[in-house]
């Protein structure tokens, strides 16, 4: 008899949306395995975080890197199937949409497994995007999907996956976040390591390849994103993603005087600037989610989200990457009084998770 569950990740946020649900396991002493695929290859991005949340080291680490699509995901395939073999897991999680996400489902649809699918249900309907492709596979391949809201839930019923597959649990950011944001409070120095004060300050990241691949969307965004700052009298703290520093110097772009560049954050470091900023500027889907938790005005540099719940709430508006929309969606969100609901949950989405989990094989038929 294998392990309990296998949990597969790769990259920082399903390293810190999957922490809820390791430390259910630990609690209810339910043998488990964590596959780690190397997406994230930074350390800064990646180990330190285990180190941070209190979670194990990965039992297998696949140290994949970057790589195209293809050879990314086809390596960690291989290497995934290899060690499910050994392991013989009843049950395999996956979270979100990367390419660890498509990889694990893929993977474990060929084993006589259930795969789980953690934030299922999540819809862009943008199938340009990579992460669309890989959610809405695995939402199909998986037995059952823990859907974060009733809108995922609905977007998965009009797509004819069966009620009784689908669990809302809440989203396990909430758990995560209900955790760490005290701690980020009492151990992390970066507001004054940076010099900064609470509120006077614009947080921005921006990392999507359709935005910082492409000069003329990366330069439109750097030039809204400082004119709409200097209108409100701030700087912009601006964590750079080591894709977007490389297409910095590739373009030959000038970062704005009013833009500050610093190093990729740690998780508490990056969760104290959000809940200190004025209001956040992104192409992120975990950051729309965290500044919404966290009361945080945001505003999204995408055409799209699959993140809908923010902007219903008033908490996030989408404005594409224009200048001019994103001065103008600066000045409507930094209007608005901060006093949203939470559409994500009470933060007791792991528990959820592993107990439907644990109870799957009575419900699910193979």
């Amino acid at each position: 008899m294998g392990s309990d569950l296998a949990i597969v990740l790769g990259t920082r946020p399903e390293i810190i949306k999957l922490s809820p649900v390791i430390h259910e396991c630990e609690q209810r002493d339910i043998s488990y395995t964590v596959i780690h695929t190397g997406q994230h290859y930074s350390d800064n991005l990646d180990s330190v975080f285990f180190e941070q949340l209190e979670l194990p080291t990965p039992e297998y680490n696949l140290g994949v890197g970057s790589d195209s699509h293809g050879a990314q995901t086809g390596e960690m395939l291989a290497g995934i199937e290899e060690i499910l073999l050994e392991e013989n897991p009843d049950t395999v999680l996956v979270q979100g949409d990367t390419n660890s996400v498509l990889a694990g489902a893929i993977a474990t649809s060929k084993l006589d497994m259930e795969l789980g699918h953690v934030e299922a249900g999540l819809r862009s309907f943008d199938r340009e995007m990579p992460e669309e492709t890989n959610r809405v596979v695995t939402d199909h391949m998986a037995d059952y999907l823990f859907a974060p809201t009733e809108q995922s839930k609905e977007y998965l019923l009009e797509e004819g996956i069966p009620a009784d597959r689908i669990t809302v649990t809440g989203n396990t950011v909430v758990d995560a976040l209900h955790r760490n944001r005290k701690l980020a409070e009492r151990k992390s120095s970066v507001l004054d390591d940076l010099g900064l004060e609470a509120g006077e300050f614009f947080l921005m990241t921006a990392h999507r390849a359709e935005n910082v691949d492409d000069e003329s969307r990366f330069r439109g965004l750097l030039s809204g994103v400082s004119t709409a700052a200097a209108q409100h009298g701030v700087d912009v703290v601006y964590p750079i993603h080591p894709r977007a520093e490389a297409n910095l110097d590739a373009f030959d772009l000038s970062v704005p005087h009013n833009v500050r560049l610093v190093e990729a954050q740690e998780y508490l470091d990056f969760l104290q600037l959000e809940s200190a900023a004025r209001l956040i500027l992104t192409d992120s889907g975990g950051v729309q989610e965290e500044a919404c938790i966290v009361g945080v005005p945001c505003v999204t540099m995408r055409d799209n989200t699959e993140r809908p719940e923010t902007v219903s709430v008033g908490a996030n508006r989408l404005c594409g990457v224009e200048p001019s929309a994103i001065t103008a969606s600066v000045d409507f969100m930094t209007e608005t009084d901060n006093t949203w609901e939470n559409p994500f949950g009470d933060g007791t989405a792991g528990q959820t998770i592993i107990r439907e989990a644990a109870t799957v094989r009575a419900k699910v038929p193979r």
